[in-house]
């Protein structure tokens, strides 16, 4: 019988099976997807978001506790486990020599990485090679990896976990960590989460999923209907606004559409919905996926000029360029009387000051609903771009209720052998909202606390036994 039992095949999963194998237990993992797909979610990763109390290699000046902490408040609005997030964050600055002994290499921002070079350090070759280095790591050390190995159920009797089924094989270990994902490739789950809008829609149909097909939530329904005690909410999640002509599957990070600080964003109706200048973009990106599910068709469009070009990232796709609004309407499908008037309300309700888009400048819109607070521009330098929006869905929040052990719970006691890492347990410190790395932050703080105390319920049980 193995010790230490790991279902999952990303970042989360790898750190729990590295941890544990440094800390004597034998591991299994188990990864859904075929070896070419490993890696989850993580594979599309660029970057960790660090606690850093003064410049450090890669990162530059200092990103404290504090500061870090209330980042994270806000973009929840306070639906998160304090002390859970703050084990996130003080890990974050504990981590990286441990990445780097498993052969992790960090590189610093590239220009127009959203102003990141403060708050995250990047990976060199992103996160497959973050995924591959751990591949490597663990098979050196003796991990046992499994793919095309789906874990249809778990065996638990009075929240012990006891086997875990892959098809008609049914796997004993004496501790398991879950780190499997969530369940945003599960279009039926999604589709009934999140239901019909007024205009008669299924609002799910329309979502592009930025991640892994294989995130279909099966032991995250098993855990449900065997008891397990959850945390979060089935709609909320890691959402952003990507570009509309992006893959079902896997698009990615370069399927982001990063310029919507920089203009104007409107839905069908060549209507505007939010303020495009709340905040900076690495802090609010992750909910304009949530506000383009909220408009009719789940379709908008991020409107700019000339003068945004070079400021941002430039996405995979093409924007449609016109050498005027009319133009620009008729090519995106908009109405063109409509489209032509909200441009030109906006461009009436700018007030410029000084533009600076790497800090909170003046800027600003006066007079209009709802108002741009910064980086408020007219758009009135041809050409004209506009880039379609759909939601892009990168995991759920939905997941199970741990302690600081990463236990899971049932009625409120913690498993003594079942522990989860990674999209699955996120829920605990991401209520809502999201900032960018902060995902990798607690996968890889939960994943390594988990792999340590699956580990030491594993030599309790052997040690019982004996």
């Amino acid at each position: 019988m193995v010790d230490v039992l790991v279902i999952g095949g990303g970042n989360a999963a790898l750190c729990a099976a590295l941890m544990a194998r440094e800390s004597g237990a034998s591991v299994l993992l188990l990864e859904a997807a075929p070896r070419e797909w490993r890696g989850g979610n993580s594979a599309h990763t660029r970057n960790l978001r660090c606690m850093h109390d003064a410049p450090q290699d890669v990162l530059t000046e200092a990103y404290p506790e504090e500061e870090y902490w209330q980042d994270l408040l806000k973009v929840t609005g306070g639906q998160t486990d304090e002390h859970l997030a703050r084990m996130v964050i003080r890990e974050s600055s504990l981590c990286r020599d441990w990445m780097r002994g498993h052969g992790v290499h960090f590189q610093p921002s590239l220009s127009g990485t959203l102003h990141l070079s403060r708050t995250n350090a990047f990976f060199m070759g992103g996160g497959k090679a973050l995924i591959n280095a751990y591949y490597r790591s663990a098979e050196n050390l003796g991990v046992e990896i499994r793919y095309e190995s789906p874990v249809a159920r778990l065996e638990l009797k009075e929240g012990r976990f006891v086997a875990a089924h892959v098809g008609a094989e049914r796997i004993m270990a004496r501790a398991c960590v879950v780190a499997c994902g969530g369940f945003e490739s599960n279009r039926e789950w999604m589709r009934e989460a999140w239901g019909q809008n007024e205009y008669g829609e299924w609002t799910a149909d329309n979502f592009l999923i930025r991640g892994t097909r294989f995130n279909m939530g099966v032991l995250l329904s098993d855990l449900i209907a065997q008891g397990a005690d959850t945390i979060g909410e089935p709609t909320q999640c890691h959402a952003v606004a990507i570009d509309a002509r992006a893959p079902l599957y896997d698009g990615g990070i370069c399927t982001r559409v990063d310029c919507v600080s920089l203009g104007l964003v409107v839905n069908r109706h060549a209507q505007r919905f939010y303020d495009e200048g709340e905040d900076f973009w690495p802090k609010r990106y992750a909910i304009w996926g949530r506000l383009v599910a909220q408009q009719p068709g789940q379709i908008a469009y991020s409107i700019i000029d000339a003068k945004a070009v070079g400021r941002f990232m430039p996405p995979v796709f093409p924007g449609e360029k016109a050498d005027s609004l009319p133009q620009l309407a008729r090519q995106l499908g908009l109405d063109e009387r409509a489209f032509v008037h909200t441009v030109q309300e906006f461009n009436k309700a700018c007030r410029v000051g000084e533009f600076d888009h790497a800090v909170l400048d003046d800027c600003h819109t006066e007079g209009l609903s709802p108002a741009k607070t910064h980086w408020a521009r007219p758009l009135d330098t041809a050409p004209f771009y506009g880039y379609p929006l759909k939601p892009g869905i990168t995991f759920t929040y939905l997941g199970m209720k741990v302690n600081d052990k990463t236990a899971i719970h049932f009625a409120g006691k913690p498993s003594p052998n079942l522990f989860a890492a990674g999209e699955i347990m996120a829920g605990n410190v991401l209520g809502k909202g999201y900032t960018a790395g902060v995902g990798m932050s607690i996968g890889t703080a939960f994943g390594r606390i988990a792999g340590v105390e699956a580990a030491s319920a594993a030599m309790e049980v052997q040690h019982a036994a004996a």
